[in-house]
């Protein structure tokens, strides 16, 4: 969800929230329209079937709330939840006229990998970003068939680091990568 998504979602829920809370204290205080300070909230009818119902009346409003608190526990632990060592957002790049290009990082480290695995001696690869945007750290790991060449997927990725350096218009600060080579067949 992108940030405008979620800033809408926790305004929605602050103002139920908020709305919840102004009807049980305009109720309370007996100035809600059509209601007196001494009215009951349930009916005598639904009050007699919560008391008929009564040990499954109360098992069902606990397992209510019970599931509207993990709901709530879910959604705040995802917004606080940030993966470790990874570049996310957007990436912006002021452009030649007024305004910004923005990009998830997430469709740059999924194109560098498509990039790299175009190569038939490369089996893998994992691409991940860190740091400031403009020039963003670098690190790849690239898994190779057995029979791959060292300079040829050397000079592989050095071309899919060099396409990917001129299509974000951003220089890599540091570029580390580490090739495993699967072991050869007996």
């Amino acid at each position: 969800m992108t940030n405008a998504g979620h800033r809408l979602l926790w305004t929605i829920i602050a103002l139920l929230l908020v709305a919840g809370g102004a009807a049980a204290l305009a109720a309370g205080h007996g100035t809600l329209p059509g209601a007196g300070a001494q009215a009951m909230v349930l009916s005598p009818g639904m009050l007699e079937q919560w008391r008929t119902a009564t040990p499954w009346s109360t098992l069902a409003a606990a397992v209510g709330g019970a599931l509207l608190a993990l709901a709530g526990q879910r959604l705040l632990a995802r917004e606080v939840r940030r993966p470790a060592g990874t570049l996310r957002g957007t990436l912006s790049h002021p452009g030649r006229r007024p305004g910004r290009t923005r990009l998830s990082t997430d469709v740059l480290t999924d194109a560098l990998v498509r990039d790299l695995t175009g190569n038939p001696g490369v089996r893998r690869a994992r691409v991940v970003l860190t740091g400031e945007p403009p020039h963003p750290d670098v690190w790849i790991r690239v898994d190779l068939t057995a029979d791959a060449t060292a300079a040829g997927v050397r000079d592989h990725v050095r071309a899919a680091v060099h396409r990917f350096a001129a299509t974000t218009g951003c220089q890599p600060a540091h570029l580390d990568v580490t090739a495993h080579i699967e072991p050869g067949r007996p």
